[in-house]
């Protein structure tokens, strides 16, 4: 995934969400109940690719949403400014399709279909599954913020489509989104 200027209608989206959520009572800490040790997603599974990634996260810098460094493409990033994965909400993870020389985490990404299983391992234990509802590769043009970045469910993002060599970007976002079925807390 190549810096773009479109990124920052991501932010923007991003923090949307973040000023929706404190508005209906969820990040003001007001009602949260007990104070409990801050949670951070720490591994992507997929079985069906393979993919055992570990997790950093990513947040904002000058108004762009950062992405892993390019150096370690076996690593995904969580967009801290989204929902823990498990937890109600959009949750974010970000990873790279390849490096100048190699693929990268989510390489296979474009070929997940429905129904496939998607899990994040947390750092409090738990483990949040998902299920895949659909896979759209779409022009970056015309990135679809609203149902990455403020509808309910896991998505993950890479780059897809041509690679244009001129602007050293691919052209596409390939996007899985995917379901909530096993909440981090079920005991199922």
């Amino acid at each position: 995934m190549a810096d773009s200027p479109r990124w920052s209608r991501i932010v923007v989206a991003g923090v949307l969400t973040g000023a929706a959520m404190v508005a209906f009572g969820r990040g003001d800490g007001r009602d949260a109940g007990p104070v409990r040790p801050e949670v951070v997603p720490e591994r992507l599974e997929i079985p069906s690719l393979g993919v055992k990634a570990p997790l950093m996260r990513l947040g904002v810098d000058d108004g762009e949403v950062e992405l892993p460094p390019y150096e370690k493409p076996g690593v995904a990033g969580w967009v801290e400014d989204t929902a823990v994965p498990g937890d109600p909400g959009p949750a974010v993870i970000l990873g790279h399709v390849d490096t100048k020389d190699a693929p990268a985490v989510f390489y296979k990404l474009r070929s997940m279909r429905e129904g496939q299983a998607i899990k994040v391992r947390r750092s409090d234990g738990e483990v949040a599954q998902y299920r895949v509802d659909a896979v759209e590769q779409v022009s970056k043009d015309r990135f679809p913020a609203d149902k990455v970045y403020v509808e309910d469910g896991l998505r993950l993002v890479t780059c897809g489509g041509r690679f244009d060599w001129d602007r050293n970007q691919y052209d596409d976002n390939v996007i899985v989104y995917a379901t909530l079925v096993k909440p981090a807390d079920s005991q199922a």
